[in-house]
């Protein structure tokens, strides 16, 4: 690769997203130079071409799997956020995991008062920080790559000296037995730590989420508060929950309004 290539995806990764005259100045070359290399770079996959400028391609990647995650099911994550909310009763300390239905919980939690909430989400973090009545505690840890959130040793040492009244975490899936599910190892340990940190736990997955299996089981329905779901789930896989010692709690979704 050209020194000059290593140097715009160096300043991009630093800064995100770089002018061409950014790059001209700090590059010591025409403008007409950094556009062909950017459109060199961009045929190598390796960053995506904005209106004056570049950005990584990976970084658009990234925030884009994020943010199509958030738009799956959507009523259903929002109806299961509702329910979520109305099972705080008078708890004070939660913590919330980095999934995408917590993040639709916190969304509902920045007018509340007198709440400290745990999480491991930047997201979760970003959602809540300017909220007067929170006081929010974001885990340290490492960056996983391909998410928004902390995680890793350090993470799990401090879940270890944290306590809270209620744990609101999220599932890959849940088989018929209730065993609860996470497709990425790490992920699935650290959500096991934050269940044993807190008095109560409470599942949310909507129900597309229901009589599958994933990688790594971290956790059991019957040992836990409750599973949080939306109403569509399918009768036959929630007897066999019931049927296994969990609570679920159904949550029902309000109808999209027409524009």
């Amino acid at each position: 690769m050209q020194p000059r290539h290593q140097a715009i995806l160096d300043w991009l990764r630093a800064r995100g997203h770089c002018g061409v005259d950014f790059l001209a100045r700090r590059l010591g070359v025409s403008e007409m130079t950094i556009r062909r290399d950017l459109q060199a770079l961009e045929a190598e996959g390796r960053v995506v071409r904005t209106h004056g400028g570049a950005t990584l391609a990976e970084r658009v990647t990234f925030e884009f799997s994020f943010l199509q995650r958030t738009q799956v099911n959507q009523a259903a994550k929002r109806a299961i956020a509702a329910a979520a909310v109305r099972e705080i009763g008078r708890a004070r300390t939660l913590m919330l995991d980095s999934g995408t239905t917590t993040l639709a919980l916190a969304e509902l939690l920045k007018a509340r008062e007198g709440l400290t909430v745990i999480t491991t989400s930047l997201p979760i973090a970003s959602t809540l920080q300017f909220s007067p009545g929170i006081e929010l505690l974001l885990l340290g840890g490492l960056l996983r790559r391909d998410a928004p959130d902390l995680g890793g040793a350090l993470t799990e040492a401090n879940l270890e000296n944290l306590r809270a009244d209620v744990a609101f975490i999220g599932a890959d899936a849940i088989d018929a037995k209730g065993g609860v599910y996470n497709n990425a190892l790490p992920v699935g340990r650290m959500l096991r730590k934050m269940a044993d940190s807190a008095a109560h736990v409470f599942v949310l997955a909507d129900s597309s989420k229901l009589g599958k299996a994933g990688l790594m089981r971290f956790g059991q329905l019957n040992k836990w508060t409750a599973l949080i779901t939306d109403e569509h789930a399918d009768r036959s896989q929630l007897r066999s929950l019931k049927a296994a010692g969990a609570t679920v709690i159904l949550a029902p979704i309000k109808p999209e309004k027409k524009p």
